[in-house]
């Protein structure tokens, strides 16, 4: 789910940052840069894990800061295709569930990937028909299991409307076909008796 990412990037030092010692300002400048920005295939920045090396620090012409070649790593929220995760239902439509990890909201349950059976009842909410006859109703806020099916990186549009959904730059598809896949409380019976 988390990886570290090594990067080299040429930063810029404002001149108000240089009383402050080096490392401290380096990385105060890098965590307004990266932290909360999702870079393409590498997945959304959570933390600066540590500066590797600081070189430079000439200012150029008619600059008035310092630049510094940096090399760093980063944290990243980056989930494989297949692994599991537990998240809480957001939102729901016609195309299927949303879910949120709280810090990450751009997640998507499509309707030809949950549990067979699972169709959208009359109230707009989606439910798992089972064999006895009962409906189990995905509701909002109920935590649930899910598989990533893929995560996809889609580029910027060059135009949008304002009846568009806002853009999102990295986003999770994610299945619950399978055993063991859909609300925790589908499976809570299982596991205890796994337990004991």
């Amino acid at each position: 789910m988390f990886a570290l990412s090594l990067i080299e990037h040429d930063l810029p030092m404002p001149p108000h940052l240089l009383s402050r010692p080096l490392p401290d300002a380096i990385k105060t400048e890098l965590e307004r840069l990266f932290l909360d920005k999702v870079m393409a295939d590498l997945g959304l920045c959570v933390s600066v894990y540590d500066i590797r090396s600081i070189e430079g620090g000439s200012i150029p012409a008619g600059e008035g800061c310092s630049t510094y070649k940096v090399s760093f790593r980063l944290l990243m929220f980056k989930p494989f295709k297949g692994e599991v995760l537990v998240g809480r239902i957001s939102g729901y439509d016609d195309k299927g569930l949303q879910v949120s990890l709280d810090f990450f909201n751009d997640i998507c349950i499509p309707g030809h990937l949950m549990q067979y059976g699972t169709v959208r009842g009359p109230d707009g909410r989606w439910m798992l028909k089972t064999e006895d006859g009962d409906e189990l109703y995905l509701d909002l806020d109920d935590e649930i299991r899910f598989l990533v099916s893929s995560t996809k990186y889609p580029p910027i549009p060059i135009e949008q409307t304002e009846d568009d959904p806002p853009f999102s730059p990295m986003q999770i598809v994610g299945s619950i076909k399978g055993d063991g896949l859909g609300l925790l409380a589908w499976w809570a019976d299982d596991e205890e008796e796994v337990a004991e």
